[in-house]
């Protein structure tokens, strides 16, 4: 198709503020207004690190890291922001339309060769510090990771095209669709470049239309960039993310509250039944759903409440807002499993998880139907399960697709699986403490070792492995890398 040949027209790299994840905005959001002033650290980690960048990868990288300097948000995206999502504040919106990433003080970029022969063909290690007040670098890490998957993809694996991508992401979307699946793209941070993303909506925009047309149940919900959302004219969807619970519990160094704390202070920001989907697996599903089940203070009690959930030093309380973002009236005694409308699981055993939500939804007495949204390396037939299974249990399942859809190729000279990296940006520390992510499966840990123990015994985590949860091949090995495998296990 015409529209798969590269355009040339398209500039590299990252060119709009908004070209990033609604829940980096969100969670901005909130760090405004509670947490300006806190200073945080990121980390870089390739979990595929047998996929290496060259020199000139690298270089690449740093030029593009040193333009993010240039962007900002236009007039037509605050625009967009202020009509598509009402849950931003003016003053959130204000701070946003002067924002500037001051990459040169806030990133560091080096490049680390196995064998240094000074040609730009040397291949080798990226380290990618990220540093400063969490307000000013929050972000970072969607642009970074898609740069790095961008510069990888020019000049380390070449052996691919734009070739029926288009296409391919129409056929996705319509089996998707056929089957009954509402699902979103959640592709950005580990895309191959911006122009298959291009691609990418494209198809399924084109699926959703047929979709319509054919009457099939299934739906295109969104997508999480927000930049492709107002382009295109879909939904931006997105709540939160990991970073915001570990920031609060590394703040508030109390991991046995940080949940609770995490949550009372998320709907004080945004309120009652908006973004509602909440995170389960921070520090262990079992660990959440004990402060998922305790009631949320009310206006009326929350200054005369236990102060186990207030953050020392944040710049207001966590009171719901009162202009009338809320879909409902703040009740009495409701817990937060009432208040938010679902959860997102995005590692271990999803069979498990749901099996899990059903007996604590039945537990609480809690009977309207919730929403799983399940975002953890999915592709066509694992939607399709987990739709199944979720739906039996009595859940409205819905599904963030990345990966799968942003980052799906062959290697043109023998049709062989050209692999994604798989690579990520996590919170390190904040206030000084060492940031950390348990999860549902010990491959997705992350953080200081030594915390990551302690914390795991403070809370009586249950240590778990899901076999199909490798995280060095998510999505598959490219032959290369598969041999290699081989040869290194015998």
């Amino acid at each position: 198709m015409a529209g798969d040949r590269i355009n040339t027209a398209l500039p590299e790299g990252i060119f709009s503020i908004l070209d990033t994840d609604l829940y980096k905005l969100t969670m901005q959001c909130a760090i405004l207004k509670y947490l300006p002033d806190v200073n945080v650290t990121y980390a870089f980690t390739n979990r595929t690190p047998q996929m290496r960048l060259s020199r000139a990868a690298s270089e690449w990288l740093q030029k593009q890291i040193d333009k993010l300097a240039n962007i900002a948000l236009t007039s037509e995206e605050f625009d967009y922001l202020k009509t598509t999502c009402p849950y931003f504040n003016e003053t959130y919106l204000q701070f946003l339309r002067s924002f500037r990433l001051q990459p040169s003080q806030q990133v560091r970029a080096s490049f680390t060769p196995l064998t240094d022969t000074g040609s730009q063909d040397d291949v080798g290690d990226i380290h990618l510090d990220i540093g400063g007040r969490w307000l000013d670098t929050i972000l970072y890490e969607i642009p970074l990771l898609a740069l790095t998957s961008e510069a990888y993809f020019k000049f380390c694996d070449r052996d691919w095209s734009y070739n029926n991508q288009e296409e391919r992401a129409y056929k996705k979307g319509c089996r998707l669709l056929e089957h009954g699946c509402i699902f979103s793209e959640f592709g950005s941070r580990r895309r191959r470049d911006y122009h298959t993303h291009d691609l990418v909506l494209q198809g399924l925009k084109r699926a959703a239309a047929d979709g319509d047309t054919r009457g099939w149940k299934g739906k295109l919900s969104g997508t999480s960039n927000v930049h492709f959302a107002m382009k295109y004219g879909i939904v931006p969807v997105g709540t939160v993310a990991h970073e915001w619970f570990m920031g609060v519990a590394s703040i508030t160094n109390d991991y046995e509250h940080a949940n609770e704390t995490a949550l009372r202070y998320w709907v004080g920001c945004f309120g009652e039944g908006v973004l509602g989907i909440a995170l389960t697996d921070t520090f262990g599903t079992p660990t959440f759903l004990k402060a998922f089940k305790r009631t949320m203070p009310t206006p009326a009690n929350s200054m005369a409440d236990d102060k186990r959930t207030l953050i020392p030093g944040a710049a207001s309380p966590p009171l719901p807002p009162m202009d009338g973002n809320s879909s409902t009236e703040p009740a009495d005694e409701r817990s937060y499993a009432q208040i938010f409308q679902g959860v997102r699981q995005d590692s271990g055993n999803p069979i498990e998880f749901v099996r899990i939500m059903r007996d604590f939804y039945q537990s609480q007495g809690i009977q309207e139907k919730k929403t799983i949204v399940f975002s953890d390396s999915l592709n066509i037939e694992l939607c399709v399960e987990y739709m199944y299974a979720a739906e039996e249990a009595g859940f409205a399942p819905t599904f963030g697709v990345g990966t799968f859809l942003t980052n799906d190729f062959v290697h043109e000279s023998d049709g062989q699986k050209s692999a994604p990296l798989n690579i990520v940006i996590k919170l390190s520390s904040a206030n000084g403490h060492p940031a950390i992510k348990i999860s549902d499966n010990i491959g997705k840990n992350t953080g200081d070792s030594e915390t990551v123990h302690k914390v795991k015994e403070t809370l009586g985590y249950v240590e778990k492995q899901w076999a199909e949860g490798d995280e060095t091949t998510r999505w598959g090995k490219s032959e290369n890398e598969a041999s290699k495998a081989n040869v290194q296990e015998q």
